[in-house]
């Protein structure tokens, strides 16, 4: 074997290294289990001013490195955080770095509806590059467009598999998938199709950050089991009124299912007091037990990340992750 062969066959074999910030470990052991590796070592402390320093304790030259961390609250914490890691990683030479974000925060802000607001979902994406990133491993983005606001590869995710599998296994009767606000009627389609129920749409108006007001029920739910589709949800507030619109229409039972579940104290209150019988989320972030009779189900996509985190490794396609029953619903 010529020196030339030896070296293509060792940048053939270029070792996979994941590590993790500190928004979401549990979801990143879980992910390094299933990829049959462990999470790498490195030492994030903080300097007594409450700023950042990032070690890697090991060596990641010419190595894939793969940095699990969403960006949940506390949003701008765990952000910084994931950005000095990129950038001690592309200063300790890693060949090639992919932030796995299972959320991705700041997503709501993805246009100019009003005068003198910012963009920050794109303020995020170029942050990432900045800072020296590769690609981008989410799931559920709040808004579609924001894979175009970068530059650099995106891998879009969808948790919609882990929780077709789930509400199918609930068996419920007569099944309605519904959509909480208009913004969100291509994922409810989706859902529809591959549980094969029924659609219909609320529509609402967001009256302040934390109180929505809804309109209309566009779709039959009377005598029927309504399942709630959402990307995401902190008050609670879209989810509870569309709930208790659908009770007044004669819903049987009312689920929701949610990719991303940000609740806090408060929210979690109004969702014990709503309509809705249980909350079906994902471990993208991590979750409490709020008790006092909110029913949370947390679906782990540990097996959904990591599988894409070894196509992305092995160049592979990651297109059979979007199937159900042999069926692409991509969103």
């Amino acid at each position: 074997m010529s020196v030339f062969e030896g070296l293509l066959g060792t940048e053939r074999g270029w070792e996979l290294k994941i590590f993790a910030g500190n928004a979401n470990r549990e979801l990143a052991e879980k992910i390094a289990q299933k990829i049959g590796s462990r999470l790498g070592e490195v030492d994030i402390k903080r300097f007594p001013d409450g700023e950042i320093m990032v070690r890697y304790k090991e060596n990641i030259r010419g190595r894939d490195v793969f940095i699990m961390q969403p960006t949940c609250p506390p949003p701008n914490e765990n952000l910084m955080e994931l950005l000095i890691m990129i950038d001690a990683a592309r200063r300790a030479s890693a060949k090639r770095i992919t932030a796995v974000m299972p959320y991705f925060g700041y997503a709501r802000q993805d246009r100019k509806d009003r005068p003198r607001v910012p963009i920050t979902a794109k303020l995020v994406a170029n942050l990432l590059s900045a800072a020296g990133v590769n690609r981008v491993l989410t799931m559920d983005l709040h808004a579609q467009q924001i894979q175009g606001f970068f530059d650099i590869p995106v891998d879009h995710l969808y948790a919609l598999p882990v929780i077709v599998t789930h509400v199918r296994a609930l068996q419920v009767e007569n099944p309605v998938v519904v959509s909480p606000d208009p913004g969100g009627l291509k994922m409810a389609y989706q859902y529809s199709r591959a549980l094969g129920a029924g659609l219909a749409i609320v529509a609402k108006q967001r009256v302040s950050p934390r109180e929505v007001e809804t309109y209309y029920l566009v779709g039959d739910v009377k005598g029927r089991t309504a399942i709630m589709v959402d990307d995401l949800t902190t008050t609670a507030g879209t989810l509870c009124a569309a709930a208790e619109l659908m009770e007044s229409h004669g819903a049987k039972e009312i689920y929701g299912a949610v990719s991303h579940c940000l609740i806090d104290e408060e929210a979690a209150r109004r969702l014990q007091r709503s309509p809705i019988k249980s909350l079906i989320t994902t471990d993208s972030v991590p979750q409490k037990d709020w008790g006092g009779g909110l029913s949370l189900t947390v679906l782990s996509v540990a097996d959904l990340m990591g599988e894409a985190i070894n196509r992305i490794h092995t160049n592979q396609s990651v297109t059979s992750l979007f199937r159900v029953s042999g069926e692409d619903l991509r969103i």
